[in-house]
């Protein structure tokens, strides 16, 4: 098999969350474990970094990961899901698994993991490691998948645990109140390994502090620290940060969101005693050129100005809504559809009504129908038009969009995804 076959394989015989669904879930760790031993638990040949929580864990990782390679380190990162192109996951000082190594690793593995039907995600997981300690990394940033506790990252033992922060999302498998989610979440804190929470509520607290406790691992809240005095949104979109103990910083991730996320990550390099100042600049700096992290309020283009975000959950739109709102501009043209798993009505609530939408859906079985899509968005006041798919809704958008407008693509990660593969297609971007 070649690449593209290899890639269509793994998505046919191995079930695939992100486009099933529900039905790809599988609770435990006994895959895991049979493929962890298989392999010869590559996992325990470097240091790791684990990441948990519902909004801000790839931001968090890719920006870690940046760091660390700013200091010299040779650095894995293993983030979910990819927008363009399955090796996107699976990242070497930002350098993608070659097409040659996943071709390869199907081709004599198959007869070992096929009797044992993992999950996509059970089965990349475990190439990652493999990939990771075959390449000698110093140390990986791994993005959990889902939850935390079952989670098939979770055989780790890291030398540092984050949990971004925990908001309603994923509760078919996680439960329906946040202190349930949080319960999952904190399954990662590993007994004497420190943990930093980017955010605690007083529901979630609680939960953490115990868990913490009953493992003997330190633990720090980030928002309780104020390692950022004070911030500004620079013209270009980028973020200034003016933080206690590194400095000012500038983030090239724009998106006020954002602004969570360098708390939790600034946090975690005073856990990990990490002061390489010029480091920490230039990650922050240059997150995007040296870890190929995409879709985070990506700015596309000046005139009229073009953003997209993979904003998937209502957690995530309380931030997107109100950027999108404070957007100077004529006029708010919003590309958007959603998946069915996500709290539509309630990111629906947050949607600015003065915009023009182009209600769409992506190339997934778990998408929304664009006219069940357009039907809520009536209910909620919102106008506009139905269209096939992402590409046209974007062509739509932007054959409307006058040069002082703003034109904003998401809702899901998948329509990131459509969009990003349509302009890779014509290089529109």
């Amino acid at each position: 098999m070649n690449y593209k076959e290899t890639v269509n394989y793994l998505y046919k015989c191995t079930p695939v969350f992100e486009h099933v669904g529900a039905s790809a879930y599988k609770e435990g760790l006994s895959n895991t474990i049979a493929l962890d031993h298989h392999f010869g638990h590559p996992h325990t040949l470097f240091r790791t970094i684990h990441v948990a929580g519902t909004n801000g864990k790839g931001s968090c990782s890719h920006t870690i990961a940046a760091i660390l390679q700013a200091q010299g380190l040779k650095v894995g990162l293993y983030t979910s899901p990819h927008l363009v192109d399955f090796r996107e996951r699976i990242r070497v000082n930002g350098e993608m698994i070659s097409q040659d190594y996943v071709v390869s690793f199907v081709e004599a593995e198959r007869a070992f993991f096929e009797p044992l039907h993992p999950s996509f995600f059970e089965l990349t997981t475990a190439l990652a490691f493999k990939y990771f300690a075959e390449q000698h990394v110093d140390i990986a940033v791994i993005e959990v998948g889902l939850g935390g506790r079952l989670d098939c990252t979770n055989i780790i033992t890291p030398i540092l645990s984050i949990i971004t922060n925990i908001s309603l999302d994923h509760t078919q498998f996680l439960g329906n109140t946040v202190a349930k989610i949080a319960g999952e979440k904190a399954g990662i804190i590993k007994p004497g390994v420190p943990v930093v929470i980017g955010e605690a509520t007083p529901e979630t607290r609680p939960v953490f502090l115990q868990k913490a406790a009953e493992e003997h691992a330190p633990i720090t809240v980030a928002e309780e620290q104020q390692e950022i005095e004070s911030h500004e949104i620079l013209p270009d979109g980028r973020l200034r940060y003016h933080t206690r103990h590194f400095g000012n910083l500038t983030g090239e991730l724009g998106g006020i969101y954002q602004l969570k996320n360098a708390s939790t990550i600034l946090c975690a390099l005073r856990v990990l005693g990490l002061d390489d100042h010029n480091a920490i600049r230039e990650g922050f700096a240059h997150v995007s050129e040296l870890t190929g992290l995409t879709g985070r309020w990506q700015n596309l283009r000046q005139h009229p100005h073009v953003v997209c975000d993979t904003g998937h959950n209502v957690g995530g739109w309380q931030y997107l809504a109100q950027q999108i709102k404070n957007q100077p501009c004529d006029k708010r043209h919003i590309v958007f559809g959603m998946v069915d798993d996500k709290d539509i009505d309630h990111v629906m609530d947050l949607l600015p009504k003065d915009a023009v939408y182009y209600w769409t859906q992506a190339t997934t079985h778990r998408a929304i129908d664009k006219h069940i899509v357009a039907q809520k968005g009536q209910v909620h006041q919102l106008q506009g038009t139905t269209y096939d798919t992402v590409a046209t809704a974007y062509e739509a958008a932007m054959t409307a969009a006058q040069p002082n407008d703003f034109v904003f693509i998401g809702g899901s990660s998948y329509v990131v995804a459509d969009l990003l593969s349509y302009l890779q297609t014509t290089q529109k971007q």
